[in-house]
C-alpha cells in the first residue's frame, strides 16, 4: 500500500507541473497568435494514447509514456521532428512567422510558470503552516552523533554551534545544504572547550548512500509518552509518564542510548529501573527479538521556536525558498562537473522522488515537495540542452544576436542530437534509482 501512495503523489504532483509547464508555452503561443496543434500530458509515443479530444484548432490529449508532456506548436522545429511542415510555405499563425523575441517568451512560458507555481506554493506553505523547529541553543545536552557524524569527529554531547561564519538558532540548519554540500566548518562546543570539524566537500556523496538520518539528532532526556497495547512493556506494568533509569543496571539519561542497550538483549529478560512520582520500581520485562519492549517517549528536554508570518511577510520567505531550491541544484551541478561528487550520488529518477514523498498522505510535505520539484523543473528546463527549452532559448538568443536564425538543418540535427541526450539522461537516472533499491 506505501508503494502505491508514493507512485499516486508522485503522478499527481509531476501531472500537475507537466500541465501547468506546458500551459505556460500554450499561453504565450496563443497570446501571440501562433496555433497549438496538441497539448498532452505524458508522451503518445508511437501514436499510442490514453484518450483526446479536439477543441477549437488543438487536439488535447493523455499519452501513455509518463515521461513529461508537450504542446506541439505549428512551425517549430521541435521534438515531433515534422520537417515536412517545415518545408512548406511560412503561414502567418506559424510559430517561424514571428519575431525571435516573441518566440523567445514562448520558450520561456513553461520555465516562467514553474517559477511562479514554485513561489506561489512556498508563499501559501509559509501563510498557512508559519515554521516550526527545534531551537539549537535550547539543547542543553547537544546532538547525538549518528554513522556519519562520528567519521567527521563530531561525538555525542557536542554542541554545534556555528556553521562556517553563520550561528546556528534552529536545529535544521545543521541538517540543511550549507553543511551537507560540504566544503565548510563547523564551530563546535565540547565540554569547555571549542572544536573546528571540517565538512569534506563529498559529503552530500555519503548522504545520499546512508541517508540523512544517519547523520545527527538532538539529544535529549525523555518519559515514556505511551505504552503500545499488548506489548511486553504493557505487560511488565510500564505507564505513560514513567521515566526509564536504567535497564539492567546500565544507566539511560538520553532516549538514544536505550536502543542499544536493548539491541544487545534480543530475546532476554531485562529489568528496568523506573522513577513513577516518588517511588523507584524495578520492572522485569521480556525484550523482542527485534530488540523492542513496546513504548513510544515524549523527549522532555527540546524546545522548539514556532512562528507565524502575515500574508505580506510570507512572499518574501516563499520567494527566498523557492530561490534556494534553484540555488542548490546549482551547487550540485558545481559539485558534479568539479569532481567532488559522483553523479550516481546526486542524480535520483522517479523511483527516488516517489521515495521522498512517503508511504503516508502529508498535505503539507506533498506541497513542499511539489513546490521544490516545479523549482527544479524550472532548473533542469533552462540548460542549454536541444530538445529541453533551455536550448530553444539558446538557439533564439544567437538568432537575435546574429540577425537571422540558424539554418534549419542544424536545427534539426541539434534536436535528433539533444533528444538522446535527454534518453541517455532519463535511462541513466531509471537505471541509478533501481540499482539504489537494488543494492
Amino acid at each position: 500500500m506505501s508503494g502505491l501512495i508514493m507512485a499516486a503523489q508522485l503522478l499527481a504532483g509531476l501531472s500537475l507541473l507537466i500541465v501547468l509547464h506546458e500551459f505556460g508555452h500554450y499561453w504565450a503561443a496563443r497570446a501571440f497568435g501562433i496555433k497549438v496543434e496538441k497539448f498532452y500530458l505524458f508522451f503518445d509515443a508511437w501514436g499510442f494514447k490514453l484518450f483526446s479530444f479536439k477543441y477549437g484548432d488543438t487536439e488535447y490529449g493523455m499519452g501513455w509514456l509518463p515521461l513529461g508532456g508537450y504542446v506541439k506548436i505549428a512551425g517549430m522545429i521541435d521534438e515531433s521532428m515534422d520537417t515536412e511542415q517545415m518545408k512548406q510555405p511560412v503561414q502567418p499563425w506559424e510559430f517561424r512567422a514571428k519575431p525571435a523575441w516573441q518566440r523567445l517568451i514562448v520558450m520561456l512560458g513553461g520555465v516562467t510558470v514553474n517559477v511562479l507555481l514554485g513561489i506561489l506554493i512556498f508563499w501559501i506553505l509559509t501563510f498557512t503552516y508559519g515554521d516550526t523547529d527545534i531551537n539549537n541553543k535550547g539543547l542543553k545536552n547537544g546532538v547525538v552523533a549518528l554513522e556519519l557524524a562520528k567519521d567527521l569527529g563530531i561525538q555525542s554531547g557536542d554542541k554545534i554551534v556555528a556553521v562556517g561564519n553563520d550561528t546556528i538558532e534552529k536545529f535544521s540548519e545543521i541538517l540543511g545544504p550549507k553543511v551537507l554540500m560540504g566544503n565548510v566548518d563547523l564551530t563546535i562546543q565540547r565540554g569547555d572547550s571549542t572544536v573546528k570539524i571540517a565538512v569534506p566537500g563529498n559529503f552530500i556523496e555519503k548522504i545520499s548512500d546512508s541517508g540523512p538520518g544517519k547523520f545527527l539528532e538532538p539529544r535529549s532526556a525523555f518519559v515514556v509518552e505511551s505504552v503500545l497495547t499488548g506489548s511486553n512493556a504493557e505487560k511488565a506494568g510500564l505507564l505513560a509518564g514513567d521515566k526509564i533509569l536504567a535497564v539492567d543496571s546500565v544507566l539511560i539519561p538520553f532516549y538514544d542510548q536505550i536502543t542499544p542497550v536493548l539491541q544487545s538483549k534480543k530475546g532476554e529478560e531485562v529489568t528496568l529501573l523506573v522513577s513513577r512520582g516518588d517511588e523507584t520500581l524495578e520492572l522485569p520485562v521480556q525484550v523482542t527479538i527485534d530488540g523492542t519492549i513496546g513504548f513510544f517517549p515524549k523527549l522532555t528536554d527540546i524546545v522548539l521556536i514556532e512562528e507565524k508570518y502575515s500574508a505580506s511577510e510570507a512572499l518574501p520567505m516563499g520567494a527566498q525558498k523557492a530561490w534556494d531550491a534553484i540555488w542548490l541544484n546549482l551547487k550540485g551541478f558545481g559539485k558534479i562537473f568539479s569532481g567532488d561528487v559522483r553523479a550516481d550520488k546526486a542524480i535520483q529518477g522517479p523511483i527516488g522522488i516517489a521515495s521522498i514523498y512517503g508511504g503516508t498522505f502529508d498535505w503539507e510535505r506533498f506541497w513542499s515537495l511539489t513546490a521544490l520539484i516545479s523549482m527544479i523543473l524550472a532548473f533542469m528546463n533552462l540548460l542549454p540542452i536541444p530538445a529541453l527549452d533551455g536550448g530553444h532559448a539558446m538557439f533564439l538568443i544567437i538568432e537575435i544576436i546574429r540577425g537571422k536564425p540558424l539554418n534549419d538543418s542544424i536545427m534539426e540535427k541539434a534536436q535528433t542530437v539533444g533528444f538522446f541526450i535527454l534518453i541517455g539522461l532519463m535511462i541513466f537516472a531509471f537505471g541509478n534509482d533501481i540499482l539504489k533499491l537494488l543494492f
